[in-house]
């Protein structure tokens, strides 16, 4: 059974909140880039380049990341080629990684081998729009837009407008 958590105005928050807390932490946004872990993670950085954009009046460069090819717990064709789209070099920057959901940190660990192929960044930070707990490995979030604990047997749904057709957030009680 599916339970709504989240509505479209309490993400729209979440993404707010992040966005300050982001410009806030960084004393501003130079030499900032957002990648944004595909594929609801790409919408919230582009979300939060967005609201960047219309509060300080600069365009961040947002990067699309492709982790197929760097999960260790997913056997993957080695001729398979990741879709990444990453707009410039990452050597030096301050890289925001963005994604929907903070689990096991699996996908984050993946992300972080995937960054480095971009060049060496000055810092990577993690923002997620939700942190349901259960890590497997020591990663956490440095923005998170809501902590919703949730059983192993549970599950958080991210819908978004652009592939979702709405905003919200769901919390599926799955079968063991």
């Amino acid at each position: 059974m599916k339970k709504e958590v989240i509505d479209a105005v309490t993400m729209k928050r979440a993404l707010t909140r992040i966005t300050y807390e982001i410009i806030e932490r960084n004393k501003g946004i130079e030499d900032l880039v957002l990648v944004g872990i595909k594929t609801r993670g790409i919408y919230i950085a582009q979300r939060i380049a967005e609201r960047l954009k219309q509060l300080e009046d600069v365009d961040v460069p947002v990067g699309e990341l492709d982790i197929t090819g760097y999960r260790d717990d997913q056997k993957v064709d080695a001729t398979i080629e990741t879709t990444s789209t990453i707009p410039l070099s990452l050597e030096g920057k301050e890289v925001i990684l963005l994604d929907d959901v903070l689990y096991t940190g699996r996908t984050i660990r993946a992300a972080l081998d995937a960054v480095m192929d971009y060049g060496r960044p000055r810092r990577i930070s993690l923002a997620v729009l939700v942190d349901r707990g259960h890590r497997e490995l020591p990663i956490r979030a440095d923005f998170v837009g809501k902590n919703i604990p949730t059983s192993k047997t549970e599950e958080i749904i991210v819908e978004m407008e652009e592939i979702d057709g709405n905003d919200r957030i769901l919390i599926d009680q799955t079968e063991e």
